[in-house]
């Protein structure tokens, strides 16, 4: 490769951010809000209520807080354009499903945060796999390593 060409693996920080990739990074970054907010719940009920077992209160909500750290830097990358951090948001997505479809079969209040979670985890996987994305991350497709 000769000091005239910029590889395309690093994307375009230049010209404006892709509204899809925004989009994307202002999803996975409510996502761990919301996490952080639940985490911090738990943690709350944890120490001034009288939860069943505040030893199990406090552990979910460090572990939702902790658990929140994926989302929140993916959402980070994505503003940054880092292409690193579409696997991150992907897998987060992905991690979102069956929580979603549990929260769906519940005979309670949770069904609308079901439905909720559901919406943003398809539409944010959708924005991730866009091929305006995937260029504005300067991520190549599979046999195109090379090129």
């Amino acid at each position: 490769m000769s000091s005239e060409q910029t590889p395309t693996t690093t994307p375009d920080a230049t010209g404006p951010r892709p509204r899809r990739l925004a989009y994307a990074a202002a999803l996975a970054a409510l996502e761990g809000l919301a996490l952080v907010a639940g985490g911090v719940w738990m943690l709350v009920l944890g120490f001034t209520g009288e939860p069943d077992d505040r030893q199990q209160a406090v552990t979910g909500g460090v572990t939702l807080i902790v658990l929140a750290l994926l989302p929140l830097l993916a959402a980070r990358g994505l503003f940054a354009r880092r292409s690193w951090s579409r696997g991150p948001a992907v897998i987060t997505q992905i991690m979102a499903l069956p929580v979603a479809y549990n929260l769906l079969r519940s005979d309670s209040v949770a069904i609308p945060a079901g439905i909720v979670l559901a919406v943003v985890a398809v539409t944010a996987l959708v924005l991730l796999i866009n091929a305006e994305t995937t260029r504005a991350l300067g991520i190549r497709g599979p046999g195109n390593a090379g090129k």
